[in-house]
């Protein structure tokens, strides 16, 4: 009897040619990248920005300060909208909590023994439910990528789907770590594993090791959410992360998602950006001079 994952993985055809995927991502740039290079895609691309400070030297009040730069964002910039969210480690979600105005920010926490995800599922379960109950409306958790290139797909699946369980009405954003992947075939499967197990977004990378967002990532990452709509009806989000620090790279991904999954995907609920860097660099380009707010 075939194992379930194998067929899972046949239905959705995921034996792909990275080399042919680049030639595509190269084609798709040539001829669509220059209708996207203005400001008012910037301004859209402001608006899906995870605001994230990830850092073993963060304080409370470093995060504080951080925060109350997004309450006051509307008042600097009226012509704007805000972030899209506030991404910390869980201890940190309740300086957040406690300092963020602005309702329409969402708080994300990273969880699940983030960033390598290498501890036990009992401490990703624990963790992921008290930074919700310390008021995360989204949980950003990283697959078990060591499992997952051994083939032990069902327990990568049921990690994911306890995880899930554990977050309630909050959003799961599971990380796959792309470039530890190896290849684009594999990206795939991950994309389609996190879909299945109940992930709310699909998310490239930690931004912790040396290869993080990739534009074959996304274009992986993008087709395997648009065949997983197309047969289930279920819409999954997508957020490139991790080295994404200049206008020029944020379009490209832009770019990539409008021409595959649509205009549909382009709003902070179905797309986002993982970035500490990029808001400094989109205000830069939206004003027209050099911006350092954030």
């Amino acid at each position: 009897m075939k194992d379930r994952y194998l067929e899972l993985f046949d239905f959705y055809h995921c034996e792909v040619n990275d080399e042919v995927i680049k030639i595509e991502i190269d084609k798709i740039l040539a001829e669509h990248f220059a209708e996207n290079a203005n400001k008012e895609v910037y301004s859209q691309c402001l608006n899906l920005i995870d605001l994230t400070s990830l850092n073993c030297t963060d304080t409370e009040s470093e995060i504080a300060s951080l925060t109350e730069k997004v309450n006051n964002f509307k008042n600097v910039f009226p012509h704007l909208s805000n972030m899209a969210a506030i991404c910390v480690y869980p201890a940190l979600v309740p300086v957040v909590k406690k300092h963020l105005n602005d309702q329409k920010v969402k708080i994300a926490s990273v969880a699940g023994g983030f960033p390598a995800s290498q501890t036990f599922l009992e401490v990703k379960i624990a963790e992921a439910s008290m930074a919700v109950q310390a008021g995360a409306n989204e949980i950003d958790v990283v697959i078990s990528v060591g499992k997952f290139l051994e083939e032990k797909y069902e327990e990568v699946y049921d990690e994911l789907s306890e995880i899930k369980a554990t977050c309630g009405d909050a959003h799961l954003k599971v990380i796959l770590e792309t470039g530890a992947l190896q290849n684009c075939t594999n990206i795939k499967k991950a994309a389609l594993l996190a879909m299945a197990s109940g992930a709310d977004f699909v998310k490239t990378s930690t931004g912790k090791i040396q290869v993080s967002a990739t534009l074959e990532a996304t274009y992986t990452i993008c087709h395997a959410i648009k065949e997983w709509y197309q047969k289930t009806g279920s819409k999954v989000g997508y957020k490139p992360a991790g080295g994404i620090s200049t206008t020029e790279e944020a379009v490209k991904h832009f770019t990539l998602v409008k021409h595959i999954l649509g205009d549909e995907w382009l709003n902070n609920q179905w797309f986002r950006f993982g970035a500490s860097r990029l808001a400094n660099q989109l205000l830069s380009s939206i004003e027209g001079k050099e911006i350092k707010y954030f």
